[in-house]
């Protein structure tokens, strides 16, 4: 458990791009069946659209919400595991897209799908500890999947963008707490020279995806004092639409709790950005004075929560720039072939 000590959130972002592709399309061209898909559609990156350029999207919604000059960041950490480059950073690119100052810390990080809130975690502690004044920190992935596997009806692209600071009179949210529970658990994996990553099927489920979550959150929750009555929105990563309503079972959660920040079913998973983007969704509605419970997975295995509580400035901070549902809602649908050719599965 960590105890935070007044870290806010300035301002937030997330971004999914126009290109979606029917769970029911793939399953067309593989001869599955489609009933009980996992998903019913996802997000797909276009041919000039990578984990940077979406990173960079998220960045500057989350800057106009911040309302602060960029070269006052002094932090550009991005989370992924779809890098652009095997040895060149995200965060360099996105902290000079953005207009960061060259003196800023940049680096990415790789978790699997929690790589996002690992980098949270970071920037939450480089502002806590004075170091800098505002932090950027980004989940991003254009998601892989082998082509007929059952991760290609899922893994999905987009981002997510958090500016993390001190100063509560230009913040939207508190960050109260935050705790992490590990384990060595290969439910998920991707060698070197590999293009596509393997996973155990069901494993990932038990004792990988629930088990990290429902002891990640139990150790929140019984550390920090918290009871499921202090929290009024959910959000947990969310690989399909089913694991994230099974693990809310298995703590007692109501569902009715998770239902806003639960946008994998028209979205997809989008990996590191995924339980980051459904808080983005929750934070477009949330009210002062709520709670919410924030819990990512990352195979390999772990899980990251936190809970955050929203302050008053979100009423005039989440009009400054688009919701994420004006994203979700810009749509422009595409068949197996283009999205192929979108996700470079065809080579010349």
């Amino acid at each position: 458990m960590v105890k935070l000590d007044s870290i806010y959130i300035a301002g937030y972002g997330g971004y999914v791009p126009r290109y979606r592709i029917k769970a029911s399309e793939i399953a067309r061209v593989w001869g599955r069946d489609t009933v009980d898909l996992p998903v019913e559609e996802k997000a797909v990156a276009g041919v000039d659209e990578d984990t940077v350029t979406m990173a960079v999207e998220a960045a500057r919604i989350a800057l106009k919400r911040a309302e602060i000059h960029p070269s006052r960041i002094g932090a550009v950490h991005v989370g992924t595991e779809s890098k652009p480059y095997a040895v060149k950073p995200c965060g360099t690119i996105v902290a000079e897209a953005i207009g960061a100052t060259p003196k800023v810390t940049a680096a990415d990080f790789e978790f699997a799908c929690k790589a996002g809130t690992e980098a949270l975690q970071f920037v939450c502690s480089l502002v806590g500890a004075g170091r800098i004044e505002y932090g950027l920190a980004i989940g991003s992935d254009t998601a892989q999947g082998r082509p007929g596997d059952a991760l290609e009806y899922t893994a999905a692209s987009g981002a997510a963008a958090y500016i993390i600071g001190r100063d509560k009179n230009n913040s939207l949210a508190e960050i109260e707490a935050w705790a992490s529970y590990v384990t060595d658990t290969p439910d998920f994996w991707r060698r070197e020279y590999e293009r596509y990553p393997h996973h155990t099927a069901r494993f990932t489920g038990d004792p990988a995806y629930f088990h990290h979550i429902v002891n990640s959150v139990k150790r929140i929750m019984d550390e920090d004092g918290y009871n499921l009555n202090d929290i009024d929105y959910v959000v947990f990563h969310q690989p399909n639409v089913r694991f994230p309503m099974v693990v809310a079972r298995l703590l007692g959660i109501d569902l009715e709790k998770i239902k806003l920040g639960l946008i994998t079913g028209f979205v997809g998973n989008t990996y590191a950005a995924c339980s980051l983007l459904g808080l983005v969704r929750i934070l477009d509605y949330a009210k002062p004075d709520q709670r919410i419970l924030l819990a990512s997975f990352g195979s390999g295995a772990g899980s990251d929560s936190y809970i955050l509580r929203v302050l008053d400035g979100i009423e005039h901070k989440r009009n400054l720039a688009p919701t994420l549902d004006k994203f979700i809602e810009r749509k422009t649908y595409i068949d197996y072939a283009l999205y192929a050719r979108n996700r470079r599965k065809i080579y010349m």
